[in-house]
């Protein structure tokens, strides 16, 4: 049987994040990093296309490769702020050539809007103004949704555990098989309480809490452990939910 290079690239790459899993010395030096970079607002520093994006650059190549790998026809995101989420994911579908982007957010500001709409990247963004977890505003996402063959799903709007919950169970149904439900700031279980004052949750009260009881009773999402083992560096720990049936 011939060599094949490419092959064994990514069987060698597969081995070296299962053991990422049991490296301690790299997984306390991760945790390290993790817990001093939230409390700095690490992720506050970045930008793409021009607009600011509050996300690590290591779950912005995770979501990458998914979106890579999916090629969704829909993608949808709770939680809008700057916008750069909503960019980034759409010139992604811009290079793969299909789908669109879906941002909801409570409240889109009205300067955010403007450089939102203007952005060469809005050609494939629709934007809705309202409470995510709102029966009337679930539907009109429904509506969208509806007839797309792909969808995906990222949560990264109010992060206490009630909030992320109802979040969960609104538009689990939306991703399809094969598809992600990503739920971003898991990563405050993790964190010492009042890593940042003024913030609503807290450990015991999170998106990973609201993960692990959304996944009690869901056996349709698992985990995708590969991709917390291959990130270590991450605002998502145990939230890249894969739906597999």
């Amino acid at each position: 049987m011939k060599n094949n290079p490419v092959q064994e690239f990514i069987d060698e790459r597969r081995q070296r994040i299962t053991l990422n899993g049991t490296n301690n010395k790299l997984l306390q030096a991760a945790d390290m990093f993790n817990v001093e970079s939230n409390k700095a607002q690490y992720s506050y520093n970045f930008s793409w296309m021009g607009r600011p994006i509050i996300q690590y650059p290591q779950d912005m190549i995770a979501m990458q490769e998914i979106i890579w790998n999916v090629k969704p026809d829909l993608v949808i995101e709770t939680g809008i702020a700057h916008g750069g989420s909503l960019i980034y994911y759409a010139s992604l579908l811009e290079l793969i050539g299909k789908g669109e982007v879906l941002g909801v957010d409570i409240d889109i500001r009205e300067h955010n809007r403007k450089e939102i709409e203007t952005h060469p990247m809005f050609k494939r963004i629709k934007m809705l103004q309202g409470s995510s977890v709102d029966s009337k505003l679930v539907d009109e996402v429904r509506k969208i949704a509806d007839g797309k063959e792909t969808v995906l799903v990222c949560l990264d709007s109010n992060h206490t555990h009630h909030h992320v919950l109802d979040e969960l169970i609104f538009y689990s149904p939306f991703v399809t098989a094969g598809s992600y439900l990503v739920v971003f700031d898991t990563i405050v279980e993790n964190l010492p309480d009042n890593y940042l004052p003024g913030r609503a949750w807290a450990r015991g009260d999170n998106p990973m809490t609201a993960v692990h009881e959304f996944l009690r009773s869901h056996p349709e999402f698992i985990i995708d452990k590969d991709i917390d083992n291959k990130l270590l560096i991450s605002v998502a720990p145990q939230g890249y939910l894969k739906r597999i049936k």
